[in-house]
C-alpha cells in the first residue's frame, strides 16, 4: 500500500452554489465545477506528483451530508484564520482548537451543508 493511500474524497452537498462559496472563502482555493456521471461536482485544486488526495464537493441522490462517519482533515497554515473565516460564513465550531503536543493544532467545524470536517495546523 502507498504511503498516503487515500486517492480521492467526495463531500456531500445539498446546495452546490452555497457549498462552493463556503469552501472557496474558507480555504482560499478555486474549485472547478463539472458534471460527472450525472452528478454536479466541484473539484479542489490538485497537483500531479504531489502528496495528498484529490477531492470534490458532490451533489446527487447518493450524496447525503452528515456529521457522522468519516472525518476529513484539511491541512491549513493558520487554523485561527480559517476558523474565523468559517464562523463568519455561519459554520459552527464542533470541536474547539486544541493543541496536539508535538504535532500542532486541530479543530472541527460544521460546513455550510451540515458535514463535520476537521482542520489541522502543523507546528
Amino acid at each position: 500500500m502507498a504511503a498516503n493511500p487515500v486517492f480521492h474524497f467526495e463531500i456531500p452537498v445539498t446546495d452546490m452554489d452555497r457549498a462552493v462559496a463556503f469552501y472557496q472563502a474558507v480555504f482560499g482555493v478555486r474549485l472547478s465545477r463539472r458534471v460527472v456521471d450525472g452528478h454536479d461536482m466541484a473539484f479542489f485544486p490538485r497537483a500531479d506528483g504531489q502528496p495528498g488526495a484529490s477531492g470534490a464537493l458532490a451533489k446527487g441522490d447518493v450524496y447525503v451530508p452528515s456529521k457522522t462517519g468519516a472525518i476529513l482533515y484539511f491541512d491549513v497554515a493558520d487554523i485561527d484564520a480559517v476558523l474565523a473565516r468559517a464562523t463568519a460564513r455561519g459554520a459552527a465550531v464542533l470541536y474547539a482548537k486544541k493543541a496536539v503536543p508535538g504535532a500542532g493544532y486541530v479543530a472541527e467545524i460544521e460546513d455550510s451543508e451540515g458535514n463535520r470536517i476537521a482542520l489541522n495546523q502543523i507546528d
